[in-house]
């Protein structure tokens, strides 16, 4: 029986045969295939980041040639494989012997080429080249990106015992041979695929518990099709079946997660899918975020779906600006737009995204899929400003101009027209999304304390040059109705109990973070703020955000959604006002 679950899964899980930093940048990337594809690049025999280039055509891959290389054919390469650049061409490097032909040579590249095979050359395996000439890179890795290798060892033993293990590694009395194969991208003397092959036992009274494998009464073994780059992990993901523990590190996290999913092995599935989120601040192109989340959709994890989705939500400004944005799915957009979460600076830049999304698109999207979108937008939470501008500054509007002109009537009323008032018009409904904020970061609300420094000693405390305190000044609330009556916040971050007690807090853990209104704020019953603290690291991202309780964040980076180096973070307050 062969075992092949999905295509798509096995595409995102080529290149987990490296580990480090650089393999994560481009883990999922766009060009990866579980079959190679015409034109497709690789580095062969080195590390994470450089190697011999290899380009693949016509069923097999083959080297380069070094003559007239320099930096622009380098540049190519290295982003062609998800890497932000090169740092060198590595010439005269005695390779492992390459079995393949040589496919390229005199090679001219601009540097601004999205793929090697789109530059000049003089023809496919047109070369006067030896294999000692075989050219190769070595690529550049963001300095954004920790290095660092995690390593998790998950127990989900309960009461097992470790003899199972011991049955399993010994293979005595197995009575069900698993065929592990893989497609190594080359191709035999006779033109026929090459593929490594590597046989399993295990005991059918084992894997029973789990009826995909297929260990019936009549059936005495299956094949298994799955990426070369996961073969070396299948062995642990079998005895994992028979003890329940296994190590997970970033190589063979989402190969298990994979062999999970195919199996059927729930438990093992979402807590491997819990560990992605240690990668998803990596890539600053985005590509893995949101392959991730088609990933996640794939295999209907929904955890890992959910970490992806949040990533996203809470990094939508920086989405927007990445090479990864316009090629967001509908679906994903969609279940972004739908979020609260979103940190954005205001509603007006939700909109402006999302026309330009609908732009770049072209006639690829319909009418009707274009207003389902727009439909989304929050136009009530839009600045009375921008609204006026609408029409002449929308590319949009004139093809949808009911649905704008609707919609800004919509907030118009929503503007100057209490929720008391509103309450006659039939379409109004207080309940609706339109009317609730997202986390609005542009003035007035929101405010951001200098980053936290840290050193051996202590590794919260401040520079003591760097104020903790600072003021906001805000409206009671977004409709312009109220833009006359203000409230003042004091913001602080407190990183010591002599720091709570000199303001009169009561502080249960430190860094604490308060955000209190300086003004009596009970007069407005009808309003309420869900406000919120959002942790930057080191400026690039935003990596947690907490929910104020009595005016107070606690545990601020104890426990956060996602790694930031060296505790390197600062700190944004958003003041949230919500009419109820």
């Amino acid at each position: 029986m062969l075992v092949h679950r999905n295509i798509f899964t096995l595409w995102l899980l080529l290149l987990l045969h490296v580990s480090g930093s650089a393999a994560k940048r481009q883990l999922f990337g766009r060009q990866r295939n579980p079959v190679p594809q015409e034109g497709d690049v690789r580095l062969f025999d080195g590390g994470a980041a450089d190697g011999r280039v290899e380009i693949y055509h016509d069923g097999t891959w083959g080297t380069v040639c070094d003559d007239d290389w320099d930096m622009a054919e380098a540049q190519v390469v290295c982003r062609q494989l998800g890497f932000p650049g090169a740092n060198s061409v590595v010439f005269g490097k005695i390779y492992k012997k390459a079995s393949g032909p040589i496919w390229l040579d005199d090679l001219k590249c601009k540097g601004t080429e999205k793929y090697l095979s789109t530059c000049a050359f003089t023809n496919w395996g047109a070369t006067d080249c030896s294999h000692k000439e075989d050219v190769g890179v070595l690529c550049e890795t963001s300095a954004n990106v920790t290095n660092v290798d995690y390593l998790y060892s998950l127990d989900h033993s309960i009461s097992l015992s470790d003899e199972r293990g011991q049955m399993f590694d010994s293979g005595n009395s197995c009575d069900f041979f698993i065929s592990v194969q893989s497609l190594t991208g080359n191709t035999q003397e006779d033109g026929t695929p090459e593929v490594v092959n590597v046989t399993i036992c295990a005991h059918k009274s084992i894997l029973l518990q789990f009826p995909l494998f297929n260990a019936s009464k009549g059936i005495s073994g299956i094949t298994v099709d799955i990426a070369q780059s996961c073969q070396p992990h299948f062995s642990s993901f079998i005895r994992y079946i028979y003890t329940r523990k296994v190590d997970v590190n970033s190589s063979s996290a989402q190969c298990l997660h994979w062999m999970a999913y195919t199996f059927g092995v729930k438990q093992l599935m979402e807590d491997t899918g819990r560990l992605f989120s240690k990668i998803l601040p990596e890539d600053a192109s985005f590509h893995t975020q949101v392959s991730l989340y088609n990933y996640a959709t794939e295999t209907q994890d929904w955890v890992l779906q959910e970490n992806c989705a949040q990533y996203l939500a809470w990094n939508y400004q920086n989405l927007t600006m990445s090479p990864a944005w316009t090629q967001l799915s509908i679906e994903l957009l969609g279940s972004l737009l739908l979020r609260s979460d979103l940190v954005v600076p205001d509603e007006y830049f939700v909109l402006q995204s999302v026309e330009s999304w609908i732009t770049e698109k072209g006639n690829s999207t319909s009418l009707e899929t274009q207003v389902d979108l727009l439909s989304l937008i929050r136009f009530p939470m839009i600045p009375v400003e921008a609204l006026y501008d609408l029409e002449s500054n929308s590319s949009l509007y004139s093809t949808h101009r009911s649905v704008y002109r609707d919609n800004v009537l919509k907030a118009f009323q929503f503007n100057f027209l209490l929720f008391s008032n509103l309450i006659s018009n039939p379409k109004f409904n207080r309940e609706d999304d339109d009317y609730r904020p997202r986390i609005y970061t542009a003035k007035p609300w929101s405010a951001a304390l200098p980053r936290l420094q840290t050193d051996n000693r202590n590794r919260n405390h401040y520079n003591q040059y760097n104020p903790t305190t600072i003021v906001l000044n805000t409206p009671v609330h977004n409709s312009l109705i109220f833009k006359t009556n203000k409230i003042y916040w004091a913001s602080n971050v407190f990183s010591n109990q002599q720091e709570c007690s000199n303001r009169g807090v009561r502080c249960e853990s430190f860094p604490s973070a308060r955000l209190a209104p300086q003004s009596v704020v009970s007069q407005w019953s009808n309003i309420v703020f869900h406000n919120r603290l959002l942790l930057m690291c080191q400026g690039k991202y935003i990596f947690q955000v907490q929910d104020f309780k009595n005016n107070m964040a606690v545990n601020a980076t104890q426990v956060p959604a996602y790694p930031c180096p060296d505790d390197q973070y600062s700190y944004r307050f958003v003041v949230r006002p919500e009419y109820v």
